[in-house]
């Protein structure tokens, strides 16, 4: 399609957002053959130059393992940077790899903060269930310590 060139164009002259889009049209198969591989390619291009929509999304491709070998400590490692640019879904994918210990040990305090800040920050309703069932397994020093993070984040992403 006439979308698919203006992007290609516009990507592989290093226009991040073009790049981003590149990958979701081959992550979703929208104007293009569905093509993992394709869709990684460009959402890393994008992610390498820090738009954390891409960083979130090359993430997701690790922790699904669509395009790359599953790889849950990459995920971790996409999500976190997306997460402290202070993308809310990418707070949310980096609460739940610390809720189960996935690619990181397990950590309630940092799962916590993560899902408190996406509620904070979006009021994401998945994110208050997650961090009120993380809260159910914590102690109230736990809690404490995992708010004062969520606050710290928030403060530090308003500047």
């Amino acid at each position: 399609t006439q979308a698919v060139k203006w992007y290609r164009m516009a990507a592989e002259q290093g226009y991040t957002p073009a790049q981003y889009n590149l990958g979701v049209m081959y992550d979703e198969g929208r104007g293009v053959p569905q093509d993992f591989t394709q869709a990684v390619k460009w959402y890393r291009m994008a992610a390498e130059q820090g738009l954390a929509n891409a960083q979130c999304n090359l993430g997701v491709m690790y922790d699904e393992g669509r395009g790359v070998p599953q790889d849950s400590a990459q995920a971790v490692k996409w999500y976190r940077m997306a997460a402290e640019q202070g993308y809310t879904p990418a707070q949310y994918n980096l609460g739940v790899m610390y809720n189960e210990g996935r690619g990181v040990p397990q950590d309630l305090v940092q799962a916590y903060a993560w899902f408190d800040l996406a509620a904070t920050m979006a009021g994401m309703e998945w994110a208050i269930a997650m961090r009120d069932e993380a809260a159910s397994r914590m102690t109230r020093e736990q809690i404490a310590e995992a708010q004062r993070l969520s606050r710290m984040w928030f403060e530090h992403l308003r500047r």
